[in-house]
């Protein structure tokens, strides 16, 4: 039975989304009050919690996860399954001095093979290059267009990433990756300019603020969604933007008809629904709803189908299980473990599990819980396994590949995890904010990034 957190008119105005800011902002205040705390003892003879972000020195070496814990030192053990650590770089050591983590994408360029990070913060982006034992070069930062903000989303299209942020007057900055290929950069990193140093500044949102960035998976075309405010003739609904020419990006059309969308994946349609063969599809997280866009034409684009479903608080992000073959999706909500409402009751984490063989009547088949107390946050699928960043419980691998012979969830396992947030080990974790914000598993060398918000960058890689 559909029985939403708050009533239509709490979604429409915006009220229902101002319960998840208002959260993250007093998870991140506390956060930011810790830091300064802990900068006045440094001054004193009080001591300093031995695990704290301030205290965490970088690691650059192998630790391989034994007896469930990956363990460098006293302030550096992580519970693990199947998951090793390569390198931990804090948020301090990234030049930044907000010290809060976001969002974290990858580029590989495509000549040489090197792997590099973009590691979102409060008060830019950072970037970091990965090398082949695993360790992590700092290179440098971006630092945000206007003021800091908790929230920043990157994408990246061909060699030019696309970077977005809550922040008021920020518009998108688009920069040239190749700039990272520089010599001398680990030696000596760069602090980029925000004028000199982009390619464009896209400056035609609303108001400047963004709360994700969405790229197409196959066309150069991107999506600022969650552009505010509502009243807006686009609805902080998807903008799309032709990237086609970085350096003169163009305003191409909007969704408006559902309202904010809080993320999106958009890509060519590839499924049973032969109807909608080789058209450009939005798969959005509406709030109260899953969305399902036809952008073939982004000046005007058309709902095929809008579904509440049971336990919905905040839809918040989701992602096909196959691209080539889109029969089924996950999506996380945001608010339903904090408030213990449906399968996540017991405040353990829900991935919700959709097929979408009928793009028209999409179908919540079932839902597979965590065994931990957790929120999840962004998940991404990869060959099956959906690297899910689930807040406080860190990392955790689902085995996803059963879903097309059994998508009620029950066959779904967890083959492995890293718990990035460890002070809430002992009792089973908790549903708040804090650690892993965001993961990035696409990398040819199996190397998995992690933002955490409160630490830093880890660099991980599976051992199944």
């Amino acid at each position: 039975m559909h029985s939403p957190f708050m009533n239509k008119e709490a979604y429409d105005s915006g009220e229902a989304h101002m319960v998840l800011m208002n959260l993250m902002q007093s998870s991140v205040d506390a956060l930011k009050s810790g830091f300064e705390a802990t900068i006045q003892s440094l001054n004193s003879d009080e001591p300093i919690p031995p695990w704290h972000a301030l205290s965490l020195d970088p690691i650059s070496e192998f630790v391989p996860c034994m007896d469930g814990h990956s363990s460098f030192s006293s302030n550096h053990t992580y519970a693990c399954q199947n998951t090793d650590m390569y390198a931990f770089v804090p948020h301090w050591a990234m030049g930044s001095e907000n010290r809060v983590g976001n969002d974290v994408w990858g580029w590989t360029d495509a000549e040489s093979g090197r792997e590099f990070g973009m590691v979102g913060q409060g008060d830019g982006t950072a970037f970091v290059e990965l090398q082949s034992n695993g360790s992590v070069d700092y290179l440098g930062r971006l630092p945000t267009q206007s003021v800091d903000s908790i929230w920043r989303d990157i994408k990246v299209i061909g060699n030019i990433a696309y970077i977005g942020s809550e922040a008021e007057g920020h518009g998108v900055q688009i920069f040239n990756l190749s700039k990272l290929l520089a010599p001398g950069l680990k030696d000596a990193p760069k602090e980029y300019n925000i004028t000199t140093d982009l390619i464009s500044l896209f400056d035609k949102l609303p108001i400047g603020r963004s709360h994700n960035i969405v790229s197409h998976s196959s066309k150069p075309l991107i999506a600022a969604v969650g552009s505010m405010p509502r009243n807006d003739s686009c609805a902080a609904g998807l903008i799309f933007i032709d990237v086609s020419d970085p350096e003169n990006p163009k305003s191409v059309g909007c969704a408006s008809e559902d309202g904010y969308v809080h993320d999106a994946q958009c890509l060519t349609y590839h499924g049973p629904h032969a109807k909608y063969e080789g058209a450009d599809i939005c798969y959005s997280f509406n709030e109260d709803a899953f969305t399902i866009f036809d952008i073939t034409n982004t000046l005007s684009p058309v709902i095929i189908s809008t579904t509440p479903y049971y336990g919905v608080s905040y839809s918040h992000q989701g992602w096909v299980v196959d691209e080539n073959d889109q029969r089924y999706l996950l999506l996380d909500d945001e608010l339903d473990e904090i408030f213990s409402r449906g399968w996540a009751s017991n405040n353990t984490t829900v991935t919700y599990i959709w097929n979408i063989e009928d793009l028209e009547h999409p179908i919540l088949t079932g839902h597979f819980n965590s065994a931990i107390k957790a929120i999840d946050h962004n998940l991404y699928i990869v060959d099956g396994l959906a690297y899910e960043a689930n807040y406080k419980a860190g990392l955790r691998v689902i085995d996803v590949s059963s879903v097309n012979e059994d998508p009620t969830g029950s066959s779904f396992a967890e083959v492995a995890f890293f718990d990035v947030f460890p002070e809430d080990d002992e009792v089973g974790g908790v549903a708040e904010f804090s650690g892993a914000w965001s993961s990035y598993p696409y990398f040819k060398s199996g190397f998995i990034l992690v933002n955490s918000m409160d630490r830093g960058l880890f660099v991980l890689k599976l051992t199944v």
